[in-house]
């Protein structure tokens, strides 16, 4: 089990990619955040489970296509094994399999690589908070995958959802990270994250992306 954040709040980050010469370039940007220590570099999944293991660790920025484990199933193993731990993935690839693939997972974030220093940096401080951050191209392409299915057969919303908690559903399904959310209904961050706990035990969620596809599903996005 990883120890907590330091208490100057630094997050430690795992950088995770199988070519060199995106591997240490990123890491040696990251590094120059005041806020994040990258405290190690991994080519494949088995080192990433290292590196976790030999910890502490904040978040993984994680490729997807990597040698001897890809990112996906490091990204799995690290949810079951290392809950606390983050993942962001990283990736060239935005289609379909791979999105959710990564956040069925457990992938908290998930960024192609035309992405900048700050949304990178934005979105690993965002899952070591507990929220999820889509790359727009990657968020649209989710809503519609998930538009194109019918619902599950029994998978309607219990009819003991708060008005409340359906707002917030209706907002992730959208496509809303949590900041997003608490500024449009005027509350805070940590009260929606109460209610999304809340919901997900309700409407038996499995995670960020089941949430979409059932607010899809119910009508509410």
């Amino acid at each position: 089990m990883n120890e907590p954040m330091r208490s100057t709040g630094r997050l430690r980050v795992v950088v995770a990619d199988d070519q060199a010469a995106v591997r240490e370039p990123l890491a040696a940007v990251l590094g120059l955040a005041e806020d994040i220590d990258v405290v190690a570099a991994a080519a494949d999944g088995t080192e990433v489970l290292a590196a976790v293991a030999a910890g502490p660790v904040d978040v993984v920025l994680m490729d997807l296509r990597m040698p001897v484990m890809d990112g996906t199933e490091a990204t799995r193993r690290l949810t079951e094994e290392h809950p606390e731990v983050a993942v962001v993935v990283l990736t060239t690839f935005a289609d379909d399999d791979s999105v959710l693939a990564a956040l069925s997972a457990g992938a908290r974030g998930y960024l192609t690589k035309n992405a900048g220093r700050r949304d990178i940096t934005r979105a690993i401080r965002a899952a070591a908070a507990g929220q999820s951050v889509l790359d727009r191209e990657v968020q649209d392409r989710l809503l519609a995958t998930v538009r194109t299915k019918s619902p599950a057969p029994g998978q309607q919303l219990p009819a003991d959802l708060t008005p409340r908690e359906r707002e917030v559903l209706t907002l992730i399904g959208r496509g809303l990270p949590n900041r997003a959310i608490a500024e449009k209904l005027f509350i805070s961050e940590a009260t929606v994250k109460t209610h999304i706990n809340n919901l997900f035990a309700k409407a038996d969620i499995k995670d960020r992306a089941d949430a979409v596809r059932r607010a899809i599903g119910a009508g509410l996005a």
